[in-house]
């Protein structure tokens, strides 16, 4: 049984060391434009150290904003520094809508936009990641790389992060949303990928009109005997669930 966060896991607390939030623009190659994304440095960051990364996605509605206004990812990470539980490390929150006009407006199921957040893979191994770890200390190796996201961002986070394992050896998805590629194009070779992956979380609220894609995903892995976690919670397809997820994902990240 997984406990959900403590009380106050949220909640801004005085006097603590905080870590920074910053927002930087990468040239994208993918998109042929200049983009954001915002990065969380971890209290005490120091640039003569080397830090893991995790690229932490939004939802279909939001753009790279969305978890710090919403989600208050900052607070949840700088108390979870505070009380020693998770290993310090960059987060970027990016823009999963790889196009020109990049904003959350408009028809969000237009069909240029639906193909604009597939087109964020590349637009995230090629253009992102170089960019992130030119300009920080970020570590280069696959071990060092997470990637999770909610909802639309989960279902990326799965495509992404299952197809490129050379990239990510920690994936999360949290409410899962319908982009999600069907269980058996995200893992052909389930031996392998079990073998490459540090950490499978798979997570829904079980109030959530998508959770099936999720319990797809996890009936699959388990016929197929993949180590994973599956954290069905209380809850909706709403914010006290992915703030709940993320709580507990980034404590098992990186150890």
């Amino acid at each position: 049984m997984i406990a959900s966060a403590s009380a106050g896991f949220d909640q801004y607390r005085d006097h603590i060391e905080r870590g920074k939030v910053e927002t930087i623009e990468y040239d994208s190659k993918t998109v042929g434009s200049v983009r954001k994304a915002m990065v969380y440095t971890p209290p005490g960051f120091s640039p003569e150290r080397t830090y893991p990364v995790l690229y932490l996605l939004h939802g279909i509605g939001g753009d790279e904003t969305e978890w710090h206004t919403h989600g208050a990812p900052q607070i949840i990470l700088d108390n979870l520094y505070c009380d020693h539980l998770i290993q310090p490390m960059i987060v970027v929150c990016p823009n999963g809508r790889a196009m020109i006009n990049d904003r959350a407006e408009g028809d969000l199921f237009d069909p240029e936009k639906i193909r604009a957040f597939e087109r964020f893979e590349s637009d995230l191994i090629q253009d992102l990641i170089p960019h992130i770890e030119s300009r920080y200390p970020a570590a280069k190796s696959r071990d060092k790389r997470a990637i999770a996201g909610l909802s639309m961002g989960g279902g990326q986070s799965l495509n992404i992060g299952l197809l490129n394992l050379n990239h990510f050896a920690w994936v999360g998805a949290f409410s899962a949303a319908p982009n999600t590629k069907t269980p058996e194009l995200l893992m052909p070779e389930p031996d392998k990928a079990s073998s490459l992956l540090s950490l499978l979380w798979v997570s829904c609220g079980d109030q959530d009109n998508l959770i099936q894609i999720s319990m797809d995903v996890h009936e699959y892995l388990k016929q197929q005997g993949v180590p994973h976690v599956w954290y069905e919670e209380s809850g909706g397809h709403d914010w006290p669930v992915w703030k709940n997820d993320l709580y507990l994902f980034s404590q098992r990240l990186f150890k």
